[in-house]
């Protein structure tokens, strides 16, 4: 059953909860790497200005770029989930992985080799959810098996589709 991770950044407050939870459970607590990281994007022109926060960290891709460039075949795809690993002592440190990933999963630690969220598999096991999306606070960060998570987002499309047909004044008041 393939595993994956649904944010709503409608829900992130940008507590950094995640990234946090990430750092201890996986060990980095020296900086050197960021398996998960909490962007913040401001738009609009003063005084309106707005700002979002999102959560970023390996994706899990479907086909996963950085396994196809990694000359060593340390990247793979798990079959049972489809959670894409590393096996560190068959990376080569080429840094390939680092220029095609379009999130910026890839972080190459002090020992020159490549290391990314791995999903907590080695540490909790397959059958718990990630530290990172226990952790949120806001419920802005979920994971778990995809068709679970597409339930979950069509439920929130729903939700605001319904919201935004509503008058502002008769939400909930009929």
């Amino acid at each position: 059953m393939a595993k994956g991770f649904l944010f709503d950044a409608s829900r992130c407050v940008g507590c950094y909860a995640c990234v946090i939870a990430c750092k201890d459970r996986n060990d980095l607590q020296d900086g050197s790497e960021n398996w998960r990281s909490v962007e913040r994007f401001e738009f609009g022109t003063y005084p309106d200005v707005s700002t979002i926060s999102i959560s970023m960290s390996c994706m899990h891709c479907t086909s996963p770029v950085c396994a196809e460039v990694c000359p060593g075949k340390a990247i793979r795809k798990r079959a049972e989930d489809h959670i894409v690993v590393v096996d560190s002592e068959n990376c080569m440190g080429c840094k390939s992985c680092l220029t095609v990933c379009p999130f910026g999963a890839p972080q190459i630690a002090k020992d020159g080799k490549m290391h990314k969220c791995n999903y907590c598999l080695e540490r909790v096991g397959s059958e718990t959810e990630p530290a990172c999306a226990r952790a949120c606070p806001f419920g802005a960060l979920h994971a778990g098996p995809v068709e679970e998570l597409q339930k979950i987002s069509l439920r929130g499309a729903a939700k605001r589709l319904v919201m935004a047909m509503e008058p502002s004044g008769l939400v909930g008041k009929r």
